[in-house]
């Protein structure tokens, strides 16, 4: 990770487990899939479910589902393209830390670079939520099914953030 990201967050990605891995990716993905594919939210819904079961099986067939669904999602040249699509590209296939651990930081990155493009000074406000919006995560994801569902939320919001300030621009551009 760049010096972009907060040394508190790269700490806690250390320190979380495969469950709080992949709920930390996933948001990130989630929060800035529906820029390319409106209805990506809904179709990574199978892939919070595999997470919240924390098993191997449920995500391998929840990631190579959703992979379907999203195939030619996100093929312009774009940098937020470039951006998401390669978080949707990354999602390993493998339920273990070290490729989860490796995605989430990734995804932190180019989640933190979506915002920055669309913030309105380097490090406006959209980025900093986003930041504080990805602590949040990590941290409600490792009190088990409950703190999950937390995250889940927090990332539907910061969604529902992004999407707001991105309209906003297309209508004063």
């Amino acid at each position: 990770m760049t010096s972009a990201t907060s040394t508190e967050l790269l700490e806690l990605i250390d320190r979380a487990d495969e469950r709080g891995l992949a709920a930390a990716g996933l948001a990130c993905l989630d929060r800035c899939l529906p820029l390319l594919a409106p209805e990506g939210a809904e179709v990574l819904r199978g892939v919070w479910a595999a997470v919240a079961r924390g098993e191997d099986g449920a995500w391998v067939e929840a990631v190579g589902k959703a992979r379907g669904e999203l195939d030619g999602v996100g093929t312009g040249t774009g940098e937020v393209a470039v951006l998401v699509r390669g978080m949707l590209d990354g999602v390993p296939a493998a339920w273990a830390q070290a490729p989860l651990r490796a995605w989430a930081a990734r995804c932190s990155e180019a989640a933190l670079a979506v915002h920055g493009l669309y913030d309105a000074t380097e490090a406006g406000p959209l980025r900093a939520g986003e930041l504080l919006r990805q602590r949040a995560v990590l941290e409600s994801a490792a009190h088990g099914p409950t703190g999950l569902r937390r995250a889940r939320d927090l990332s539907t919001e910061g969604g529902r953030v992004l999407r707001a300030v991105v309209s906003r621009r297309a209508r004063t551009a």
